[in-house]
């Protein structure tokens, strides 16, 4: 076995930190706490003098890991490289899983990925080496199954460079998706500073049974808080009803907490997640949390009075959830699979399916594929097979071993399935298709997190739906959306009809153990990194070392160009989208040609194009805009909506736009992650003060933004928008920069001030 840092000794020298900061917190607060305030503010940084008051102050943390995925790793690398550090100051792994796509199955698409992406592979491995990093190869698994399978433990504090990076929640570990930037801060042992966050309460009671599982949980609530509902918050449950969900069912609703916009999400320590410490070979980390079970559950006073220390109280009873479907376009539209066929029928979604997916980072777990397999197992005893295609994507190496033993995966091979890499795949944009028809539109239903439009697959043409593995099983067999498995029939080979029952009981865990696998893990050299070089070819498209932004030239901005004004949902797949692009992800200029090319434009209601100020041009794809701008050294500005950058955590969607010269990106609203991007990157993150001044933006306007000489916390700056004609609109917009945001934007760059 490799050597893993979370080893007993490490996780005890976390705990007695974490008790030493609360009980000064204590002192200073005179009250008790939630989990949620346990977690963070017993990784203060300095637990004396931090501010201390929820949805205002900046708290300076001290994260006890880093992890990120090989997609957003290459650009936090070669920050962390441009930082002229030697190595990580806190653990720290890479995970291969975003870059394999899925088209052929497993073996082939393994194969053809390792050629394909053969130089990024090789980069992030000498890096990895290099600097002190764990590294998991290509097959290895996705990052966050591996990170709960080898690396998570309750009432730890983590960030990941992925927006899912909460799926630790499910092991009651604070786990935070972030921008590369702030990973490369916490890896060059500086604190990370995040705005303290409120709390939304989930109290859950009863019990789980028949159809119904942890995946409607999370589907529930993001019908009830929204995507933008968690947006600065933290999800904690509680409650009686969170004992009876299984490990990895808790990280299933931590996982897609992302969708809310949440920080993170948590769940008390209880003898469930001790149950699966013990079966992935930590049990002394088991015993562990039980000696400091304190630190890892809410004060008793919390469960009695939930309303005294939550900002907000959520409560569903699981006895009485109903197995739930969403989409399509986002995660929060959601009805009971009663409904479905009603809902499709008013909207005019297309019943006919073309796919069912199931696996993901969100639900790959051995209770999942086991209740997904009861569903197949009843299928196959009446010579029935999957009328869509059918595909599976074990989340790790050790639960694909697993299951290939137990016999849950040849069990859905024997309807159609397709077994695919273990890696995210059709989840994240990786996922070639061949029976796409131009201009008509498909459904699909997976079991995956996201499902904004493109999001699968590339095409504006699939409406993407989500539910359980087992529900999307079921679907698989009936084909067509006009369907409750709850009531309706299926047919049988012999052409009668038959009702699926619901899925049997599933073991959390395999009654015989995990097949426990470290296949392509590579620890760093313990000496001799000094010897391992990481090299770039001149010449090549996919990585590049980075250039220092320039700083601020101490001046107001005077009558920018408007680039965008984005209409309703801009995502980070809108402004920076994945799929093919992913292979550009470690050469910001390449990749920079997919700058907001999904963003829709409010005057014309087009996706990617706009008019060019400079030559008059319509129609001008927004990439070559702002590449003529900054030719003509100009600077420029988006305007957004609400939730601006929903999405994931690719600081690309900050860092592209810096690049070709954006100066300030002007909302409605902004999602968590992105603001604090473009602050590392040093564009000035402007909102509203009044949202109907959106309403004013002209196509044709020059912006100017006032007040920069004496930029200062809470102290509005005002825009102009110069109207073509000569009239002006003025109006107060709040820029949300603390001191040390302050200086990152002078300097051009948080990373500009890390290199000194």
């Amino acid at each position: 076995m490799p050597a893993i840092e979370t080893t007993p000794e490490f996780v005890r020298a976390a705990y007695e930190k974490v008790k030493a900061n609360l009980a000064i917190i204590r002192e200073r607060l005179g009250r008790p706490l939630t989990l949620a305030e346990k977690v963070f503010l017993g990784h203060v940084n300095d637990a004396r003098t931090q501010e201390l008051e929820p949805g205002e102050s900046y708290l300076e943390l001290r994260p006890d890991r880093v992890a990120m995925q090989d997609a957003t790793a290459q650009m936090a690398i070669l920050q962390f490289i441009s930082s002229g550090r030697d190595e990580t100051a806190v653990p720290t792994t890479v995970h291969c899983d975003h870059l394999i796509q899925a088209y052929k199955g497993a073996a082939e698409d393994m194969a053809t990925a390792k050629v394909t992406n053969g130089e990024v592979y090789d980069f992030l491995r000498s890096a990895s080496a290099r600097y002190g990093l764990g590294f998991w190869g290509p097959g290895a698994g996705i990052i966050h199954q591996v990170v709960l399978e080898k690396y998570a433990f309750p009432g730890g504090l983590m960030i990941g460079t992925d927006s899912h990076t909460p799926n630790a929640g499910g092991l009651g570990m604070g786990a935070c998706g972030v921008g590369g930037a702030d990973a490369v801060d916490v890896m060059a042992g500086f604190p990370w500073e995040v705005l303290y966050p409120k709390l939304v309460g989930v109290r859950l009671t009863g019990s789980l049974s028949g159809w119904t599982a942890p995946k409607d949980v999370i589907l529930k609530v993001c019908e009830l808080l929204t995507v933008k509902g968690g947006t600065n918050r933290v999800v904690e449950y509680f409650g009686p009803g969170t004992a009876s969900l299984s490990c990895t069912g808790k990280g299933t609703i931590t996982n897609m907490g992302a969708e809310l916009g949440a920080t993170t999400s948590i769940f008390p320590f209880d003898e469930r997640m001790a149950l699966y410490l013990k079966s992935t070979e930590r049990s002394e980390l088991a015993d562990l949390a039980n000696e400091y079970i304190d630190l890892l559950q809410p004060d008793p006073e919390v469960e009695a009075n939930p309303e005294k220390f939550y900002d907000e109280i959520i409560e569903i009873d699981l006895s009485t959830l109903e197995p739930h479907i969403v989409g399509p376009h986002t995660p929060d539209l959601a009805r009971p699979t009663s409904k479905m066929g009603s809902d499709c029928a008013e909207n005019g979604y297309p019943t006919n399916l073309k796919s069912c997916l199931i696996g993901s980072c969100t639900n790959s777990s051995y209770e999942d594929v086991s209740r997904a397999a009861d569903i197949a197992r009843q299928a196959v005893a009446k010579g029935a097979k999957a009328k869509t295609d059918l595909w599976c994507t074990p989340g790790s190496e050790q639960v694909h071993l697993t299951i290939r033993r137990d016999g849950q995966m040849q069990e859905l091979e024997a309807i159609g399935a397709v077994v695919l890499a273990n890696a995210c795949g059709p989840c994240i944009g990786q996922w070639k298709r061949d029976d796409l028809e131009p201009g008509v539109a498909n459904s699909i239903l997976t079991s995956f997190n996201r499902n904004f439009p493109k999001r699968n697959d590339g095409s504006v043409d699939t409406l993407a739906f989500i539910g359980s593995p087992e529900i999307c099983v079921a679907y698989a067999l009936s084909g067509t959306l006009d369907f409750n498995p709850l009531t309706d029939e299926i047919e049988a080979a012999d052409g009668t009809t038959f009702k699926l029952e619901p899925p049997a009981p599933a073991p959390e865990v395999p009654e015989g153990g995990f097949v426990m696998s470290y296949d392509g893990y590579l620890a760093p050299p313990e000496d001799g990194r000094e010897a391992v070089k990481v090299e770039i070819a001149d010449d090549s498209e996919r990585l590049a070392f980075l250039e220092s932004f320039e700083p601020w030239n101490g001046k107001d901005f005077a009558e920018l160009p408007l680039l965008l004004k984005a209409q309703g949902k801009c995502t980070t797949d809108h402004i920076s989208m994945a799929g093919p692009w992913l292979r550009y992800r470690g050469h910001l200029d390449r990749i920079s040609d997919n700058m907001y090319i999904g963003a829709i434009n409010a005057f014309t209601g087009d996706a990617g194009t706009g008019l060019n100020q400079e030559t008059g041009e319509k129609g001008q794809a927004f990439p070559a805009i702002a590449r003529e701008y900054k030719a003509r050294g100009l600077s420029w500005v988006v305007v957004g909506d609400e939730n601006y950058g929903e999405g994931s955590s690719r600081e690309h969607a900050a860092m592209e736009p810096r690049h070709l010269g954006c100066a300030a990106v002007l909302v409605r609203s902004f999602a968590r992650i992105a603001k604090t991007n473009l602050k590392k990157q040093g564009v000035l993150t402007l909102t509203f003060r009044d949202p109907g001044d959106y309403d004013k933006v002209q196509e044709t306007d020059r912006i100017s933004i006032a007040g920069l000489e004496s930029l200062a916390p809470d102290v509005d700056l005002q825009v102009t928008l110069h109207h073509e004609g000569g009239s002006t609109d003025t109006f107060a917009v709040e820029h949300g920069l603390n001191p040390d945001q302050v200086e990152w934007f002078k300097a051009g760059s948080a990373l500009n001030i890390l290199k000194g």
